[in-house]
């Protein structure tokens, strides 16, 4: 869960100046927590004390109305509406993380993810996603090598064949889980550590702190935690609410599967 949150705080100032590069400073006065972390720290909410998803998502969106939502999701926030919008965008597989912890065994995460999804993002690819950053991250916190993980992403029909070098000069942004959740994966693929992961996912521009948020959730499964001077730089920028739901999500699921 931390490394999702890092990973948007860290990419929150690439999304509208999109780098090529992976040498970039990692954190600046100008990073901030996005929508991303705010539904993902919404979800953890969720499994902490028993709340619907649909409710809970809600709740959240009226305390952080300004932390960067889609349109439609704002529209449907707003209302009174508890059913998806259809939607395959990208923001059902930010959120997951959450799940990836508190289930043990790999159909109860794909089956939560994909409540947690559908909640908005019913679309059969926006399910997907979530189930394929799930998935995948529940993979890496069980110790299968990234052989496997790739097998199981490409199991649920996204093609993995192309690398990072290759799309660099012409990835543009694209909120769709389509085409970024399999970049975020690549992104993953290729990393030699935490800290790599999130400057590969950064480096192909499009959707930076999404991308990234994947791909740190990711990440930090399988690198088995946050580096300590990450963590340092990045719990500061929550407030306190955010804070809290993240330290008790850590104590109550996380600290025991390392």
């Amino acid at each position: 869960m931390l490394g999702a949150i890092c990973g948007d705080i860290i990419g929150s100032v690439y999304e509208q100046d999109n780098l090529k590069s992976k040498s970039f400073p990692l954190f600046s006065k100008s990073c901030h927590f996005t929508d991303d972390t705010v539904l993902t720290c919404a979800l953890a909410d969720s499994l902490l004390h028993d709340r619907p998803f649909a409710e809970n998502v809600k709740r959240f969106y009226h305390w952080y109305p300004k932390a960067g939502y889609g349109f439609m999701f704002s529209k449907w926030a707003k209302s009174d509406e508890t059913r998806g919008y259809f939607s395959y965008g990208n923001g059902s597989a930010m959120r997951v993380s959450p799940v990836v912890w508190a289930f043990d065994t790999l159909a109860e995460v794909l089956e939560i993810a994909e409540a947690s999804a559908a909640v908005t993002h019913n679309h059969p690819e926006g399910i997907k996603g979530a189930k394929a950053i799930a998935g995948a991250a529940f993979l890496a916190r069980k110790r299968f090598d990234k052989d496997e993980i790739k097998t199981f992403a490409e199991q649920l029909d996204y093609d993995l064949s192309f690398t990072l070098d290759e799309i660099r000069p012409d990835y543009y942004f694209d909120a769709t889980c389509q085409n970024s959740v399999p970049q975020a994966i690549v992104a993953f693929l290729e990393s030699t550590n935490f800290e790599d992961a999130i400057r590969c996912a950064i480096s192909i521009g499009g959707d930076s702190d999404t991308i990234a948020c994947m791909t740190g959730s990711i990440a930090e499964a399988f690198y088995g935690q946050v580096p300590s001077n990450i963590r340092a730089q990045t719990l500061p920028i929550l407030d306190s609410r955010l804070r809290g739901i993240l330290e008790l999500f850590e104590e109550k699921y996380i600290a025991s599967n390392r």
